[in-house]
């Protein structure tokens, strides 16, 4: 009888000990079937930036997963429809303690998302213009006519061509990842400029109009 009381409590223990280990893996991923505000928050973006068109109800199901999927084949992430570390880190999420919310903060998943932009973006320019590129990002995280995080912004849909032709997903140099921490910190070359475009290669009748206010290598900023 003892044998039997001892083995059952055993049983018992190990349930309880993998229902502990299941939840706490489950609080740093979304996936099919998650709720709340977390989940929130991240149909907010996703709808946002023009993945997901369901509502914002907090319930990962079916849609959420197909919009997750669609922005991790975008980013060059493996597209299982789970939100973990990498794609949390994208989409400008902290899942231990769910937004990044507004504002932009130095942290490592920021500096690395605008290290990989400004390569894209500004891979052979001066330092300054790399620098440059960066501001410019930042910028429009605190404008009131952007979204006001790192990762909105720069997923923004037809913003930089780095993100639509794939080069976004490139391994960033020391020095773009040294210009992303530049602007991070606080120096703009720009004095507050939203836009910047080649131009020998833009095409955009309403940028080509736009004032320019300085020229760094072969970008016009405005």
């Amino acid at each position: 009888m003892k044998k039997r009381i001892v083995k059952l409590t055993a049983l018992l223990l190990a349930a309880a000990f993998a229902a502990i280990v299941l939840a706490a893996a489950s609080a740093d991923t979304l996936r099919r079937g998650s709720r709340g505000e977390a989940v929130r928050t991240l149909q907010t973006k996703l709808k946002r930036w023009g993945y997901y068109t369901g509502a914002v109800d907090g319930i990962f199901g079916s849609g959420t997963e197909k919009a997750v999927k669609a922005f991790q084949r975008k980013v060059g992430l493996t597209a299982d429809g789970i939100v973990g570390a990498k794609t949390a880190a994208a989409l400008g999420m902290n899942l231990s303690g769910g937004s990044s919310g507004g504002g932009v903060s130095a942290s490592n998943n920021n500096l690395y998302l605008l290290a990989r932009l400004v390569h894209g973006e500004a891979r052979g320019e001066p330092y300054r213009g790399k620098v440059a590129v960066a501001a410019v990002v930042l910028n429009r995280v605190k404008s009131a006519s952007f979204p006001n995080t790192l990762a909105g912004v720069i997923y923004q849909s037809g913003a930089f061509d780095a993100v639509s032709d794939g080069q976004i997903n490139l391994q960033p140099d020391q020095e773009s990842i040294n210009a992303a921490r530049d602007a991070l910190n606080g120096w703009d070359p720009t004095g507050g400029c939203l836009y910047y475009y080649n131009p020998k290669t833009a095409t955009s009748r309403w940028m080509l109009s736009r004032p320019v206010l300085l020229r760094i290598g072969n970008h016009a900023f405005c």
